[in-house]
């Protein structure tokens, strides 16, 4: 399956106002785009950018990233809203938010906010070694975690990254067959246990809550934004870059 090319927001148009920039990890298109269907009203009201979805694994470039768009763009909005979590930044990531007064969401991980953090640790207690997938990690698992690890060139790497690991785990934002299918295949193929549970998309709630009434516009190639993962990998990634990195 092909991911979408990038798009990046239309330029404003002369008298309009734009009330929210939800500005997210391209790994989270999919189901944002689905957020935004439930409410035909959050199409006047938020405007979304998605940066690349390859930021995933390396989290060390994700504050830098958030901060040249804002920016760039953060005084074209009166509200801002990422669409991530901590997401491995170590805090550098709030640290660009409160430079622009945006929010992000709760936790420290898209796995966190997307399990719910009550049922994220359950899992963790009992099993510290699960490494997580969600619907886009199953879509682009090959990119993401097999090349994007280097694993298809170094599979050697194999052992180093995940030695400590016990369990796929799969939280499913939609109940796919196709991709239970898949996520249980990948499982296998990695020689690890396999769960399944399904979650939805309510971990992304805070995305549209407390928006007020002044109307904005969503672009409206939504399915194109930008999830360019088809950019060149780095040839070594560090273990901290790994998108499930449980320390030695």
């Amino acid at each position: 399956m092909a991911a979408p090319s990038a798009l990046s927001a239309e330029p404003q148009e002369a008298g309009s106002v734009r009330k929210r920039l939800v500005l997210g990890c391209g790994a989270l298109v999919y189901d944002m785009v689905a957020l935004i269907k439930q409410d035909k009203a959050l199409d006047e009201l938020i405007d979304i950018h998605c940066l690349p979805a390859k930021l995933h694994n390396t989290p060390q470039f994700i504050a830098r990233e958030v901060d040249k768009y804002l920016h760039q763009h953060a005084a074209e909005y009166a509200d801002i809203f990422v669409a991530y979590a901590d997401c491995g930044t170590a805090g550098e990531l709030d640290t660009v938010l409160d430079k622009y007064q945006a929010q992000r969401l709760p936790g420290a991980h898209c796995y966190e906010f997307f399990a719910g953090s009550a049922a994220f640790n359950d899992i963790i207690e009992d099993e510290l070694g699960c490494f997580f997938l969600t619907d886009f990690l199953v879509r682009f698992f090959d990119r993401l975690v097999v090349q994007g690890l280097g694993l298809d060139r170094y599979p050697e790497l194999f052992d180093v990254y995940f030695k400590h690991y016990k369990k796929i785990v799969y939280l499913a934002q939609t109940d796919s067959p196709q991709l239970q299918q898949q996520a249980r295949a990948h499982a296998a193929t990695f020689g690890l246990e396999y769960e399944y549970r399904y979650v939805g998309i309510q971990g992304l709630q805070p995305l549209v809550e407390n928006i007020g009434r002044d109307k904005s516009r969503v672009n409206n190639g939504l399915q194109e934004i930008a999830v360019d993962i088809a950019g060149p990998v780095p040839q070594q990634q560090k273990l901290q870059a790994a998108p499930n990195h449980v320390p030695a």
